[in-house]
């Protein structure tokens, strides 16, 4: 962490005027704040290479080990990569979506200098038949470059909720182009509804000076189409930190509201020691996680900031709001003291 960052030494108290439940303490497993990108699927692809060519493969699931298994057996008439060496390296890469941060991706082998390759490998997945059959499985076939310039080769996306598990054989599918709501990042994940305002040092009157520094102030209000990682829904809650500070003081979160894809947390959170010029370096990032006994899992998030990619100067990659979020944070540093609506989409971070 940058020296910087410990300028920032946001104070937390909450907001009392609108409805609020307060400080919620629980043996919650915690779990590190997300301030690392999560790479999409299609991340790292330099190439403009048509996709051609087959894949086979059969998915099977073991009840007995609760396992989800992908036999990658073979590919025939991959695009050539490299026309000037006739060079392709293919490997093929699976995720399960909608969350490809929970649940990883799986890689075979790469084998070299070939568009016909063969495999004869099993990707596995420990996951609970009824949380597999909500996602759709992404398939994707890619050239490894040795330096990291990947490129896509074709994929088959498959809804494993009308998959026919009594099918285990090996079958052909034709690679595809890539889908466009994968290429344009678009996997929903639900829209939270806010409202913040700054509060600049001093501009509520009264001697000596209220508030001596200022404030941001955060209502959580709710969120609605979440993920639905069980048939009874999901138990979520949010956590709240102003980066770069990733401390203690920084760390807020809500309770937990349990089986419901649409909660309603209603919850506030007030930041002060806050500098009006602090307000164009520091992010306010709101994440969504479901609560389960050993682990989290992350649903989506916002951050709202400027966007820039810096942060007192320091390139930073959670500075990276979208130009909705941008427009949020910037409503409300022009509306001091007024109460900002807003309706976000969550997103991958």
């Amino acid at each position: 962490e940058s020296d910087t960052a410990s300028e920032l030494s946001f104070q937390l108290g909450r907001h009392k005027k609108s409805p609020s439940t307060g400080s919620h303490s629980s043996d919650m497993a915690s779990v590190s704040s997300v301030s690392g990108s999560v790479l999409s699927v299609y991340s790292g692809d330099f190439g403009s290479v048509d996709a051609q060519g087959t894949v086979e493969f059969a998915l099977d699931y073991d009840e007995k080990n609760r396992e989800f298994q992908v036999h990658v057996s073979q590919c025939k008439g991959l695009a050539v990569v490299d026309e000037r060496k006739g060079r392709t390296d293919p490997y093929v890469k699976t995720y399960l979506l909608p969350d490809k941060a929970r649940m990883g991706k799986r890689k075979t082998s790469v084998k070299k200098r070939t568009v016909n390759p063969i495999y004869n490998e099993v990707l596995r997945y420990k996951i609970e038949k009824m949380v597999l059959l909500i996602q759709k499985l992404n398939l994707s076939v890619w050239h490894n470059d040795p330096l990291g310039r990947n490129s896509f080769l074709g994929e088959i996306e498959i809804d494993l909720a009308s998959w026919d598990w009594s099918n285990r054989k090996l079958n052909w599918y034709p690679l595809k182009p890539r889908s466009l709501s994968a290429v344009n990042g678009v996997d929903h994940r639900g829209v939270m509804s806010l409202s913040i305002k700054y509060v600049p040092p001093g501009s509520l009157g009264e001697w000596p000076r209220n508030p001596p520094s200022g404030e941001v102030h955060i209502w959580v209000k709710d969120v609605k189409d979440l993920l639905q990682l069980r048939p009874s829904g999901v138990d979520s809650f949010v956590k709240c930190y102003v980066l770069p500070d990733t401390s203690k003081k920084s760390y807020q979160k809500t309770r937990v509201i349990k089986r419901d894809t649409n909660p309603v947390f209603n919850h506030t959170i007030v930041y002060d020691g806050f500098h009006t010029e602090d307000l164009k370096d520091a992010c306010v990032e709101l994440t969504v996680w479901d609560h389960e006994k050993l682990t989290n899992h992350f649903l989506g998030g916002i951050r709202l900031g400027l966007g820039t990619g810096l942060s007192y100067g320091i390139s930073v990659d959670w500075m990276d709001s979208t130009q909705e979020e941008v427009a949020f944070w910037q409503e409300m540093m022009l509306a001091a003291n007024e109460w900002i609506e807003g309706l976000l989409p969550l997103r991958s971070l």
